[in-house]
């Protein structure tokens, strides 16, 4: 058969190979395995990748007479049985990567929406609390754009009035949302 193991006849019976593939299997098992654990550095996986050697050593069983020096066909076999398994990882751990950025990404845009919203929803509810007037006010000013001058036209007051007013609303919701800022802390941190 080979020069490792000339004694045993192969002549396609599936008997015989595997008797020479199980003395095949029990002298080199343990160097293959410690060969795999030294790259992998998982029993597991070691384990998986010499049973993929010993599996194709069963695919060739019938060109076993044709390999002229079994432990290095073995060794050939299980380096390339690892660096398939190395090259696999690597583009899995790229693809876990790709997919944690994505992940992240998505969620901290949800997030920073959703403290937008918590955040507009405080300054809103401030704003519900202030007189109709100094509301009125602030909504022209704040959410329409107008200025101090054209508050006043529009409202038939001067634009003194208007620029007090404005000046309370700020305050008060400034007051209301610093209230508010341990339950705003406390959701953003949470």
């Amino acid at each position: 058969m080979t020069e490792n193991f000339p004694d045993i006849p192969i002549s396609g019976n599936d008997e015989q190979y595997n008797v020479a593939i199980g003395c095949i299997c029990n002298q080199y098992r343990v160097k293959l395995y410690r060969m795999a654990l030294k790259v992998v550095k998982s029993p597991q996986t070691a384990g998986d990748i010499v049973q993929n050697v010993f599996l194709k050593l069963w695919e060739y069983r019938t060109q076993l007479s044709a390999i002229h020096n079994i432990e290095a066909w073995l060794y050939r076999v299980t380096k390339n049985e690892l660096i398939d398994f190395l090259r696999k990882t690597a583009a899995d751990n790229k693809l876990k990567h790709k997919l944690w950025e994505a992940m992240h990404a998505a969620t901290s845009d949800t997030e920073e929406q959703v403290d937008g919203k918590y955040c507009r929803l405080i300054i809103d509810q401030a704003v519900n609390l202030l007189p109709p007037q100094r509301k009125l006010i602030y909504t022209l000013n704040r959410d329409k754009g107008l200025n101090y001058q054209q508050i006043a036209d529009k409202l038939a007051i001067s634009k003194h009035t208007v620029k007090n007013h404005l000046s309370l609303a700020l305050r008060s919701i400034q007051q209301f949302v610093s209230g508010s800022m341990g339950l705003i802390l406390l959701y953003l941190f949470r």
